[in-house]
């Protein structure tokens, strides 16, 4: 999941916009209701005024219980919601259930006396410790949430029957994304799907696809230029090992239609397509900024020594694109170079997803550092 775009909102007066955010649920221990208490008070601190209308807020804490978790269903992308809670103890394999029950953009467990751990949709599970009392503990978290919560997502598609019939069938390029896919699962660098539909409802998964722009849940994507303007990208939701049909698992990038944040895909007229990765935004602005990247792979592993980002931005926001093709830009050369994405991965660019997968195999670390 990730973080969603925000309509326009009044200005405080000193130029900056302000934001909104709402608490709903209640918490049912003494120690979380302090805790929420003092996030309330530190997003006082950072000019986001409290509202009671939860649906008109960018930011909703919701408060659920670990054993009966209740979502906020918002009406909104432009909702960011954290769902919170208070438990004895963290792990990704603990928490990342909590965050896809409380249908949330962020989990986010607080262990009284411990910290606060934030666990992300893309497998990020990092946070910050108590040590200087609750209060510095709500001001770090105010301060990790708030770049999040205003960032803006581009996941929107629009599928064009405007595919050339001979790409119909794919290409040479449609074939190299297949064999890369299939050596990524070979070198163990696709992480098995979390089983979201084994967590939630149908009606909650639809609710879950449409909020989110996802097909189902998989992790990383890899692309390959086309031509000048276009490329070819892995869908969303699919195995990534087993990439089969062009214009259902592989798409055509055809266009960045900016006005609507919408992706636009060439398609054709046989196939019911697939959404396209959500990093397609990251992807776009690489290529048009730098017309020597010829392929561009994204996983959820690690290199050591190289430029990182800052802010752990959720895929598929302008946020994450936009600091990604930064630093991209200041590398010696961005035509072969790895970018790493903070709690999260690395993208990486080359001539080819050949080419790549040769030069960072020997390098490629499994575990991500959590920060």
């Amino acid at each position: 999941m990730s973080a969603p775009s925000h309509a326009t909102t009044p200005s405080n007066g000193t130029g900056a916009t302000e934001a909104s955010f709402a608490v709903v649920g209640s918490a049912k221990k003494p120690d979380l209701g302090r805790f929420v208490d003092l996030l309330r008070s530190a997003l006082g601190r950072a000019h986001v005024a409290e509202t009671p209308a939860a649906d008109e807020a960018d930011l909703v804490i919701n408060v659920v219980d670990e054993d009966d978790a209740k979502p906020f269903r918002r009406k909104s992308r432009g909702t960011f919601v954290v769902g919170l809670y208070e438990r004895e103890s963290h792990s990704l394999p603990e928490d990342y259930p909590m965050l896809v029950r409380a249908l949330a953009n962020i989990a986010l467990c607080y262990v009284p006396g411990e910290g606060a751990w934030f666990t992300t949709m893309e497998r990020g599970h990092y946070g910050d410790t108590a040590e200087q009392g609750d209060e510095a503990l709500a001001e770090a978290v105010v301060q990790r949430l708030l770049p999040l919560a205003r960032s803006k997502l581009v996941i929107d598609n629009e599928f064009l029957t405007d595919l050339e019939p001979e790409l119909w069938k794919g290409d040479e390029v449609t074939a190299e994304i297949i064999a890369a896919g299939a050596r990524l699962g070979d070198l163990d660098l696709l992480p098995s799907p979390f089983p979201i539909e084994d967590l939630l409802n149908e009606r909650e998964l639809r609710h879950v696809k449409r909020l989110y722009g996802i097909g189902g849940l998989s992790y990383g994507n890899l692309s390959q230029r086309k031509d000048a303007r276009r490329f070819w990208m892995s869908a969303s939701g699919v195995d990534k090992s087993a990439l089969e049909t062009p214009g259902r698992d592989i798409l055509l990038v055809s266009n960045y239609d900016h006005e609507n944040s919408r992706i636009v895909l060439s398609v054709p007229p046989t196939v019911e397509p697939r959404r396209v990765s959500v990093d397609a935004i990251e992807h776009w602005m690489i290529y048009q900024e730098h017309p020597d990247v010829g392929a561009i792979l994204h996983v959820h592993a690690w290199m050591q020594d190289i430029p990182a980002t800052d802010v752990n931005y959720p895929c598929g926001t302008e946020e994450l694109a936009v600091n990604v093709a930064e630093l991209l830009a200041r590398e010696p050369d961005p035509a072969h170079a790895a970018i790493g994405l903070r709690n999260h991965g690395i993208t990486v660019t080359g001539e080819s997803l050949t080419e790549i997968l040769d030069r960072i195999e020997p390098k490629v670390l499994r575990q991500i550092p959590m920060s």
